[in-house]
């Protein structure tokens, strides 16, 4: 759950202050299974993920200095998880088997008609 606004006529209304409740989908993927013949510990995917949404979860994005001079659209928040969470596998929070992830999804829910999706390629060192 966020508040923030936008800047640019593309917004229309939304350039005033409004909330959003998102509901956020991860995706890991890869080309081969782990030695566990998994793609990632889940367990260590959710932890990982609600830290990086516990960053600005009920919080007005608007007066956080991390966006300043940000149009945190749906769109850029969820590139900006999905680098959070590419950061966390290289830091080796997800595991070593999750160094053999070559993409990330996230999907950001808004409502059954509006989401939006970012997916960025990962190298894999393992």
């Amino acid at each position: 759950m966020i508040a923030h606004s936008f800047r640019g006529e593309v917004f229309g209304p939304a350039q005033r202050l409004h909330g959003a409740t998102f509901l956020v989908d991860a995706t890991f993927k890869r080309a081969e299974l782990d030695s566990d013949n998994i793609v990632v510990d889940i367990g260590l995917a959710t932890q990982e993920l609600g830290k990086v949404l516990a960053a600005f979860n009920y919080r007005n994005l608007d007066e956080e200095p991390q966006f300043a001079g940000i149009n945190t659209s749906t769109e850029w928040l969820a590139k900006h998880i999905a680098d959070q969470l590419a950061d966390k596998i290289a830091e080796g929070a997800l595991g070593e088997g999750a160094h053999g992830i070559n993409a990330i999804t996230v999907t950001l829910h808004e409502s059954h008609v509006a989401w939006a999706s970012y997916e960025r390629a990962l190298r894999p060192s393992g």
